[in-house]
């Protein structure tokens, strides 16, 4: 990831609506939730879901899918890992044991992370 996509997602997220819809997508797995039940559940009307949806999909942190007359909206786990990636990329000054934090452990890292932000040099 670079870091002006990671600007960019922090940026979509830095909204307390959006950062509610993501945090239920990811809650809903990769088969997502249709737009309305989304709605639903947060009590938002489809316009103002439209918009937050739409600056999730321009940070490129949602995804969806026509299926009949219903788009299916899930998060997209690819950019939240590579997110998650390029923010612990240096932690601890490259001794994750350091500070004890899981996350910072690159062999802990989900499978598919493989991006530039991986094959990067770790700064010291």
């Amino acid at each position: 990831m670079e870091k002006l996509d990671a600007i960019a997602a922090l940026s979509a997220l830095a909204q307390d609506t959006r950062l509610d819809i993501f945090r239920l997508l990811v809650e809903a797995g990769p088969d997502g939730l249709p737009a309305g039940r989304i709605g639903e559940r947060l009590g938002l009307p489809l316009t103002t879901l439209s918009f937050h949806l739409n600056q999730l999909k321009q940070a490129n942190l949602v995804s969806f899918r026509r299926e009949s007359r219903s788009l299916i909206y899930s998060a997209s786990y690819p950019t939240m890992k590579a997110l998650m990636g390029y923010l612990s990329e240096n932690c601890c000054e490259g001794d994750p044991a350091a500070c004890g934090i899981g996350a910072c452990d690159p062999a802990l890292v989900p499978p598919g992370i493989d991006d530039e932000t991986s094959s990067r040099p770790r700064v010291r």
